[in-house]
């Protein structure tokens, strides 16, 4: 159990192996569970990377957060928690949803430094009002497994998956679910309120190596606001992949799997 004090929130975070510095920032609600489920198996069979999942302020176990106001001050810790364990280095970023976000401010605060970033499902607009999304659905649905879940596991289950198995289930459950049990849903209220920068990102175009991985079915984030980004990121590759939802990252795991090696490779 590893902690990092920062200006505004003493941060929890797991790391693993030696080499190139990858964080590992997960979305709004979760904790750090949701991002080393779906990337340790990627580095059980590739080394030289020494992998940061920090808990976001609000999330996980993250301590001394309530001073924190909007997401600058979100950022701003993030950045200072990099700043302190990893001084003047280099270093490779990985996020989903919010997280995605994050790593965009990260990008606009230091570019020098980063490496390059992966974007699972990225929150590409604050606002919701202003994502493009599609129409939430149910594609592959196992009726049998459905009836041994309770009404609100069901409910809670069908609305954000496109995939209803006990495989997409347990890997929900063990990796999503047990961090929103225990999130702060008071401060991160207040902080939905403020979720927006203050600031403009994406104004310099960042010519290191990107991934944004996408779901054709995410009516969370949507898929399509993403390619607004084409041109500000010329060395990303963008995928949008079919019977995926908001949690592409457990739907469709082998294909993050590749997506991510390919992007690591470069």
């Amino acid at each position: 159990m590893s902690y990092c004090q920062v200006q505004k929130a003493n941060i929890y975070y797991e790391e693993f192996g030696n080499g190139t510095p990858i964080v590992m920032i997960h979305g709004f609600y979760p904790d750090h569970r949701l991002m080393k489920g779906c990337m340790e198996p990627i580095f059980q069979e590739r080394d030289g990377y020494r992998r940061i999942y920090i808990d976001l302020p609000g999330m996980g176990q993250t301590k001394d957060y309530d001073s924190i106001q909007n997401s600058d001050e979100m950022l701003e810790a993030v950045i200072q928690f990099i700043d302190t364990l990893l001084p003047d280095q280099y270093f490779l970023l990985a996020g989903q949803s919010y997280g995605g976000y994050i790593i965009r401010g990260i990008i606009a605060k230091i570019p020098e430094r980063v490496l390059g970033a992966a974007f699972i499902c990225p929150m590409i607009l604050p606002d919701h009002s202003d994502r493009t999304l599609p129409e939430q659905t149910n594609i592959e649905v196992d009726q049998d497994f459905l009836a041994t879940l309770t009404e609100e596991e069901r409910e809670d289950f069908k609305g954000i998956h496109v995939k209803l198995n006990e495989y997409t289930w347990k890997r929900y459950r063990d990796e999503v679910v047990v961090g929103l049990k225990i999130a702060d849903s008071a401060f991160l209220e207040k902080i939905s309120g403020a979720y927006g920068y203050t600031f403009k990102i994406d104004q310099e175009v960042f010519e290191k190596p990107c991934v944004f991985i996408t779901g054709r079915q995410d009516h969370v984030t949507g898929y399509k606001d993403v390619y607004n980004l084409l041109d500000k990121y010329p060395r990303a590759s963008f995928s949008v992949l079919d019977v995926a939802g908001h949690n592409l990252q457990i739907e469709q795991g082998e294909l993050l799997n590749v997506h991510i090696s390919e992007w690591l490779n470069a």
